[in-house]
């Protein structure tokens, strides 16, 4: 970097912590919040490090575990995290994961993962909404811009970096992110919110209250306005969004468990470059039931309806319907044994019109995906725990995965935790792995019709075989960290290799599985809070990412990395303090790492937040985002991608 770009990095940093330590003494003095207000503001007296740390999560065994005893790699995003760092949407939330790289690409668009093999149609993280999973069997990713919550009501988001597949199966590679909702019951009363800056606008309504026969509820309504971005050029890119969403809640808690029914409709338009806006729309709806059969033993029944529609001129139409039905037994046996088994069934239909240019070979699919899968955590000592457990799943593409899972966990101290792992994991086919063509028509070749690209009828899971060994320890109260490293070792990596001399209806290129991998590295994050009112948080990922070409095999694309763009390492460091007056302010600075391919320049960038509290129920935040720089660039090539522009929004929350 030039020392004309330091200098102003440093400046702001020095600026903002002299902000922060000069206000220590006067914010510890400053009087306590009435009673009520503190709950409302989320200030960090809410939360200690040490009750961090005894955060319940579900996402590592699909069991009730403190994070202090999780054996993986796990960052907790809270709500209080949310709501000081101003995101107003998933993937914005998603930045203060430090085990996450997160890119975005347009005004609509994000690149996110975790332990590289990143891409435009990322396609190695599992993502759920309690508990649904969000991803597409069209190419095994997230449309991110369909992905909408109200921030308010998410009361944690668990990160894990690492596989995950004996727990969630298939494509849940290198990580998995699951966005867990806050019950009916603690969202009583109505919010509204009101949003605008300069680049996009968003506002909501929410009301609970209580059902008559013991439940509570909440409805929703959402809208968001989003401009396109710009190229690097000036010229606007045709990326914005306008989203209509609503939605509920409902949860019955009974003393042997509980049913919990929510669903969500929404309706998005988006931007076209010379051409109207493509729509989409959506519904979904969730049914879970939970039952305490004995003092050691719990059941759990979920079934997720699911329907997408998605309309892109001179792409395709795409109309998708899933059904999605899951079964856990947990139970505790012997008193050192704690088993969890279940099955799922998730069936889908896809129906694709193609365009001129894009084609789908069969245009309608019905596809299964039916797992069984049990582990038991056996406490082998009261310091050390051995975890064993394995997934079948079985697929229309490849039939059986098998995924299995052993992890040793020991407690050396209680507020201490070393743990390693071993994993085998798969990325089964998708629709565009194996059905996908282009152009949509095929051309003459020589007599015999023939496609430019098709899918590899061929074409088998993606594996991968990972170690992991962790460390994580709350020394005093005051400060905690956590540190992993990992090696994963990939085979049968995607591939498009030369098919000129192919049967009839193949394509020129095809999709196969010539390519091989290996990642490396470190993610580490730490929490530091020096007095009560001021919060330091800390993590950096430092990895090597390779991949190489088969023998035999002439893929240029391979050689251009196998379509991952990661960078060698990316840190962020992060502020939160509680000043006088019924303020807050935080910060986040942030650094990306170079992109090799295609080539994006390292960049660093400061977010920041400042909320007042002028009276309890009413909030008024002032939003920066990218602060540093007018624009830079995330991802993509030059000369013609997109480039992230410094935004600044007001908004106004009001509780009733």
């Amino acid at each position: 970097m030039h020392i004309t770009t330091i200098r102003p990095l440093v400046l702001a940093v020095l600026a903002a912590l002299a902000v922060s330590a000069g206000t220590v003494a006067s914010a510890a003095a400053a009087e306590p919040p009435q009673p009520g207000a503190e709950a409302q503001t989320g200030d960090l007296a809410d939360l200690s490090l040490e009750q961090l740390n005894n955060v319940v999560i579900t996402s590592v065994s699909r069991q009730e575990e403190r994070l202090a005893n999780a054996a993986a790699s796990v960052f907790i995003i809270s709500a209080a995290d949310i709501r000081r760092s101003g995101a107003r949407s998933l993937p914005e939330a998603l930045r203060l994961a430090p085990n996450l790289q997160v890119a975005r690409q347009t005004a609509r668009d994000y690149a996110i993962t975790a332990r590289g093999f990143n891409g435009q149609f990322a396609n190695k993280l599992l993502v759920m909404i309690d508990g649904r999973s969000v991803y597409s069997p069209l190419f095994s990713g997230v449309f991110w811009e369909t992905q909408d919550v109200v921030m308010e009501d998410i009361e944690r988001i668990e990160v894990i970096s690492g596989p995950g597949a004996t727990i969630w199966g298939a494509n849940a590679v290198n990580g998995v992110i699951n966005i867990i909702t806050r019950s009916a019951k603690d969202t009583q009363g109505g919010l509204a919110t009101v949003s605008a800056g300069n680049r996009e606008r968003d506002a909501t309504v929410r009301y609970g209250g209580v059902l008559g026969n013991g439940g509570h509820y909440r409805l929703y309504g959402r809208y968001t306005d989003v401009d396109d971005s710009e190229r690097a050029n000036g010229t606007p890119d045709a990326s914005g969004l306008r989203r209509r969403q609503a939605g509920f809640r409902a949860d019955w808690d009974r003393p042997l468990g509980g049913l919990t029914l929510s669903g969500d409709a929404y309706a998005i338009d988006l931007a076209q470059p010379g051409r109207p806006d493509a729509p989409l729309s959506g519904a979904n709806l969730i049914a879970r039931v939970t039952r305490k059969l004995t003092d050691d033993s719990d059941l759990r029944l979920q079934l997720v309806l699911d329907h997408v529609e998605r309309n892109q001129p001179f792409a395709f139409i795409e109309r998708l319907d899933v059904v999605d039905l899951d079964a856990q037994h947990s139970m505790r046996v012997a008193g050192r044994h704690n088993i969890a088994w279940g099955a799922g069934y998730r069936y889908a239909r896809d129906r694709l019109t193609p365009s001129l240019v894009y084609g789908f070979l069969p245009a309608e699919r019905s596809m299964h995906w039916g797992s069984l899968f049990a582990q038991d955590e056996w406490a082998l000592r009261d310091d050390l725990r051995l975890t064993v457990g394995a997934k079948v799943e079985h697929n229309n593409y490849t039939g059986a995965e098998y995924l299995p899972n052993l992890r040793l966990a020991w407690s050396a101290s209680p507020t201490q935790l070393v743990w390693g792992s071993l994993s085998r994991t798969v990325r089964a086919p998708s629709r565009i792995d194996r059905d996908y063509h282009t152009p949509a028509v095929p051309i003459l070749i020589g007599k015999v019709p023939r496609f430019t690209v098709g899918g590899g009828p061929d074409f088998q899971s993606e594996t991968a075989n990972v170690a992991e060994l962790g460390y994580r320890i709350q020394p005093s109260l005051e400060w905690s960290y956590a540190a992993t490293a990992f090696y994963a070792d990939y085979d049968r990596l995607r591939t498009q290799e030369p098919n000129v001399n192919g049967p009839a209806y193949s394509g020129l290129l095809e999709v196969r599985n010539m390519a091989a991998g290996q990642t490396r590295g470190i993610e580490m994050w730490a929490r530091w809070q020096p007095v009560q009112s001021w919060r330091l948080n800390a993590g950096l990922v430092v990895q090597q990412v390779r991949t190489h070409l088969k023998e035999g095999s002439r893929d240029s694309s391979g050689s251009a990395g196998v379509a991952t763009s990661d960078p060698n390492h990316y840190w962020q460091l992060r502020s939160s303090h509680d000043l006088p007056y019924d303020m807050q302010l935080d910060w986040t600075l942030r650094y990306m790492g170079a992109l090799e391919k295609p080539a994006v320049p390292s960049y660093y960038e400061l977010d920041a937040h400042w909320l007042w509290k002028p009276r309890p129920n009413v909030d008024v935040a002032l939003i920066g985002q990218n602060l540093l720089h007018r624009s830079h660039a995330e991802f993509g090539a030059a000369p013609n991608r997109s480039v992230v522009q410094r935004s600044v929004v007001l908004k106004l929350t009001l509780r009733f």
